[in-house]
């Protein structure tokens, strides 16, 4: 069974989601990987404002339901892709905020390293997944870019992004909405200028270094994604970030 903090944390995101207009009608969904074989996600045909503890539905690695009533959503197979191709992940989510899918829906990439904060949380480009019918053909579009980044914008779509825990995937597409929206100001101010590319392998080795990554490393327990225990980009992180940040803009 799912216990309360688990429920309650994705319910959480959730919420989260629909108050800050990430998401419309039924749009959206959110994954956490309880342990091999073992995905909390939302149901189908729900408001993410809706979602409640007992509405969730507990499915396996083919995305076939084993716990709670109603139905997956039908996007499962893009976060069954995230999870198969990455160990270290344990949270996915999809939204559509607002301006990030603008880009998406525009065909305009958000391909160029602009901020340095972003490129050390997100790496230096997030890429656009071609569009693909849903089902086994998004899945597959989606397959390659697994290894390389954090978050990607689904051309004609949305934004799909996932970490280690629910707070680092909200996060992550936090900022890439945070991103879009400077980068479209700069459009209207004539344009956005590129980081220095000299600053660019300090800032990826900073990325390394906050965020390590390994083949090895397993999924993430019920004890490390609920409520309470949401390891990801909080205080100390974020330190690291700051400080690796100030310091190649230093130059030192």
């Amino acid at each position: 069974m799912i216990d309360a903090r688990t429920r309650a944390a994705v319910c959480d995101y959730a919420h989260r989601l629909h108050a800050r207009g990430w998401v419309a009608n039924h749009e959206g969904n959110l994954s956490l990987r309880l342990g091999p074989g073992r995905i909390v996600v939302t149901p189908t045909a729900t408001s993410k404002a809706a979602v409640t503890p007992d509405s969730l539905l507990v499915v396996d690695a083919e995305g076939n339901p084993t716990e709670g009533r109603g139905k997956p959503f039908s996007e499962i197979g893009l976060h069954l892709a995230v999870y198969t191709a990455r160990p270290d992940v344990g949270a996915v989510i999809h939204a559509h905020p607002p301006a990030a899918t603008g880009f998406a829906v525009a065909g305009v990439a958000l391909d160029r390293p602009l901020l340095a904060e972003a490129v050390v949380s997100l790496g230096p480009s997030i890429p656009t997944v071609p569009f693909a019918a849903p089902g086994a053909a998004a899945a597959a579009a989606l397959q390659p870019f697994l290894g390389d980044c954090d978050v990607c914008l689904l051309a004609s779509h949305g934004v799909l992004a996932w970490g280690q825990d629910l707070e680092q995937a909200y996060l992550r597409l936090e900022q890439v909405e945070h991103l879009a929206r400077i980068a479209l100001v700069a459009r209207q101010l004539g344009g956005a200028r590129e980081l220095p590319k000299a600053v660019l392998p300090a800032l990826l080795e900073a990325r390394r270094k906050a965020f390590p990554r390994s083949a090895s490393t397993p999924a993430a327990s019920p004890s490390t994604t609920t409520a309470t225990a949401l390891p990801s980009p909080s205080p100390e992180l974020t330190r690291i970030i700051t400080e690796e940040v100030s310091r190649v803009l230093r130059g030192k």
